[in-house]
């Protein structure tokens, strides 16, 4: 669903919302405001913000330099550069006046469960059986969900989105844009929430051992990072359902790589 119309000038950027019932503007003012301050560079700067009349919010920010990822498979420098800018998005302190961010850790789980109770139909799909399959994994799995750990406690700065296309290269430098859905989150789960967006990894665009390795998880968040990887394939795979928005707007055979990666992840 789109949520803004964007108007671009040479150094400045106008993003006006069309929704913003879950308070999509003040988070990426909020964001920006954070992260402009603690890691200048890595995100636009928050220049003006206002009502449009009708209500729309409207917010003004510099225009970064660079095109967004996603078009094609990241090189070698462009992983390493979105690592760079990741870690320096986790550095920044994050206190806990800031919300979860949208869709986060604390929500997932429940909200994956109710997708998960109804029974979809499955024939539309190229492989039903394999799609069951996963599914019956996926419920399997979540039942045991409120004794694994997530990674919730830790708190870290999060850009709520794992789309590639969130992410500006200019050659040298990755930067991050679009923070509506901005808040605290855990480095185990915006990882996850990177590597696991069927946006890239259906099409293989990321080099997800070789990020890894360049982000330098600590031991605990690696171990936090699988549950998490989980949990946010199990959702995508939902998102991937005959009936739902993934299911149309993906090539056929989409939701069985899902089912299939899904059935990997559980079964490692």
């Amino acid at each position: 669903m789109h949520t803004h119309r964007l108007t671009m000038d040479a150094d400045v950027v106008r993003k006006q919302f069309v929704s913003w019932s879950r308070g999509e503007a003040d988070r990426e003012w909020t964001g920006l405001v954070t992260l402009s301050r603690h890691a200048p560079g890595l995100v636009p700067e928050p220049l003006e913000r206002y009502l449009q009349p009708g209500g729309a919010p409207v917010i003004v920010m510099s225009r970064l330099p660079g095109t967004p990822l996603g078009a094609s498979r990241l090189s070698l420098a462009q992983v390493r550069a979105l690592a760079v800018a990741l870690r320096r998005l986790f550095a920044v302190p994050a206190g806990r006046e800031l919300p979860e961010r949208a869709l986060g850790a604390s929500t997932m789980r429940a909200q994956v469960r109710g997708d998960l109770a109804a029974d979809p139909q499955l024939s539309a799909c190229r492989d039903p059986a394999l799609v069951a399959q996963a599914l019956a994994l996926a419920r399997e799995w979540l039942t045991l969900a409120d004794s694994l750990d997530d990674g919730s406690a830790d708190t870290v700065p999060a850009l709520g989105d794992g789309n590639l296309g969130n992410v500006l290269w200019d050659g040298t430098r990755c930067r991050l844009v679009d923070f509506e859905e901005f808040g605290i989150s855990s480095v185990a789960y915006e990882v996850a929430d990177l590597v696991e967006h069927v946006s890239s990894r259906l099409r293989r665009l990321l080099d997800v051992d070789l990020l890894l390795e360049e982000l330098h998880l600590d031991a605990r968040e690696r171990a936090r990072l699988t549950d998490c990887r989980r949990l946010l394939a199990i959702f995508w795979l939902v998102m991937l359902l005959p009936g739902n928005r993934g299911f149309r707007r993906n090539p056929a055979g989409c939701t069985e790589d899902q089912a299939d990666h899904v059935i990997g992840l559980l079964n490692a």
